[in-house]
């Protein structure tokens, strides 16, 4: 699935390791301004990878995080890989 970018590394690493469910409010935050109606095809293409893995989430409006990065393509090893880079350059935020 075709996703529009990342806001930015941390954020998608911090929103994987704290949320084990995603909501419009981390979709949001971890692609920044995207309308309803994005983020409606975003969760609907989680949502159906979700039935064929046989993944529930406790919340109707909130998808499997871990489902999530999957079908959107986000890699966070690799995102972990380039923070650590950027922190030896002393590039990262942090």
């Amino acid at each position: 699935m075709k996703v529009k970018q990342i806001t930015d590394i941390e954020t998608a690493i911090r929103i994987y390791y704290q949320y084990p469910e995603i909501d419009n409010n981390q979709i949001r935050e971890l692609f920044g301004s995207i309308s309803s109606g994005t983020q409606a095809r975003y969760k609907k293409a989680v949502k159906d990878e979700q039935i064929n893995r046989n993944v529930k989430t406790m919340c109707i409006d909130a998808v499997n995080t871990e489902v999530a990065y999957d079908v959107w393509g986000i890699d966070v090893a690799d995102l972990e890989r380039r923070l650590k880079k950027l922190k030896s350059l002393g590039l990262a935020k942090v």
